[in-house]
């Protein structure tokens, strides 16, 4: 550890005592360390009152600022992490308390290989213990000029403590990082990808040709995509059909009333895929309707399904799945399932037009998002008409057009709201239940 020496002239007795006074309340230096540290808030400065739906108390709550886009949460913790940067081109991986906003440890400061954009932030569960992983990809020193000088950057942080393990995958192509099963999976959009264990840093690549298509699926070798992680092995489409390597095929998991062959995947959450279905052909509505359905992501069996209109127009990207922290709940754009019930709703009009945008849900099954909106970010950002809705009762209410709703709702009832303030910077706001 480095101290500062601080030498000092003594001029006279009442400037002696007021410099010891200073030194003493000065720190003489930080030891540099792997161990993540405490945080010290300063103060407790005043929330920003938002206009958002009565079940928050903005009157508390905690306020972050100049935050990365990404945050994760760890239930068995109650942290919520988030990114910072502390300077051009470095990052640090901060927490606080979910529900107070006290704050938790911190990391060291690093600098990734793209150091132009904040890094990705995931968080992963394996062998019981949860981790937050921040990711980037970027080139390896100045001169890169082969696939082999560029990586996927990953620093996996236990949740308990901060403990930090940096793992780096070199990466040919731009990757996406998810975390659907016990590991994080790297992908290149197609049929790549790489397997890597939190907790030895453990990396397995996967080519297309280890992807153990099924028999007699000829559509599995057309548009193949890697989806998700399970324990068994990858979770991977074709063109019309899915499968888990050594695992299920869909075709043999099919929901009752659908073509059999005409199931993809549009959504993977740990533990949870969420699959758009052809209805069966001769059906009343097949040529109108899609059913939708939740699958358990290591079995297959289908968890809860609804019928929904085709859009007119097909999406670029279907609605991601959304859960409660309980995951008895989850919404997906105008879909939502009661997984203790088994039930599935569409919320839309009665013609198929007018469907609602749902993007976060609590333990209670009380979802938020807008009507007349674009998409999920559109939603976040005021777009739409805000709607409140009680799952298993099937009631839309709307709410105050000026309304914001959250992106999430925490296990302990602590909405999450994001804004930008005129200086264009990024708030993140924690309020509590208003109960």
């Amino acid at each position: 550890m480095r101290q500062k020496i601080v030498r000092l002239v003594l001029v006279g007795g009442v400037l002696l005592l007021a410099m010891l006074l200073l030194l003493a309340t000065c720190g003489s230096g930080e030891k540099s360390s792997d161990r993540p540290k405490k945080q010290v808030r300063a103060s407790a400065a005043a929330v920003t009152q938002l206009t958002v739906p009565s079940a928050f108390a903005t009157g508390r709550g905690w306020e972050l600022i100049g935050t990365s886009p990404d945050y994760a949460l760890s239930r068995a913790t109650g942290l919520l992490a988030y990114l910072v940067r502390v300077s051009d081109g470095t990052y640090q991986l901060r927490t606080i308390d979910s529900r107070t906003g006290e704050a938790g440890w911190h990391g060291e400061t690093w600098r990734p290989p793209s150091p132009e954009h904040f890094p990705k932030l995931v968080p992963v569960t394996a062998d019981d213990r949860e981790y937050f992983v921040t990711w980037a990809y970027g080139k390896v020193g100045e001169n890169a000029l082969t696939p082999a000088d560029t990586i996927v950057s990953l620093d996996v942080y236990d949740a308990a403590d901060g403990s930090r393990r940096r793992i780096e995958v070199p990466w040919g192509s731009v990757p996406t990082v998810s975390a659907t099963g016990p590991g994080l999976l790297i992908s290149d959009g197609r049929a790549n990808s790489a397997v890597v264990d939190p907790v030895t840093g453990r990396v397995t690549k996967v080519a297309a040709a280890a992807l153990r298509y099924p028999k007699g699926c000829t559509t599995c070798r057309q548009l193949t995509e890697v989806r998700g992680l399970t324990e068994k092995g990858l979770l991977v489409s074709g063109a019309k059909e899915f499968w888990v390597q050594g695992g299920w095929f869909s075709r043999d998991v099919a929901p009752t009333g659908t073509d059999r062959a005409g199931g993809v995947p549009t959504s993977v959450l740990p533990g949870l895929v969420l699959a758009k279905w052809q209805l069966a052909k001769g059906a009343k509505r097949a040529a109108t309707h899609d059913l939708w359905a939740v699958h358990d992501l290591e079995t297959g069996k289908p968890l809860a399904s609804v019928e929904c209109s085709k859009p007119a127009i097909k999406p670029g990207q279907y609605p991601q799945l959304v859960a409660a922290p309980s995951g008895n709940f989850l919404v997906a754009g105008p879909l939502a399932f009661d997984l203790s019930t088994k039930q599935g709703f569409c919320f839309e009009g009665a013609d198929g037009t007018r469907p609602l945008t749902l993007v976060s849900v609590d333990d209670e099954g009380v979802a938020y998002g807008a009507a007349n909106a674009r998409n999920a970010a559109d939603v976040l950002a005021g777009g739409g008409a805000p709607v409140a809705v009680a799952i298993r009762s099937g009631t839309t209410g709307a709410l105050p057009s000026n309304q914001l709703v959250p992106g999430a709702v925490t296990s302990e009832g602590v909405g999450l709201f994001r804004w930008t303030d005129e200086k264009d910077r990024p708030h993140l706001i924690g309020y509590p239940g208003a109960n």
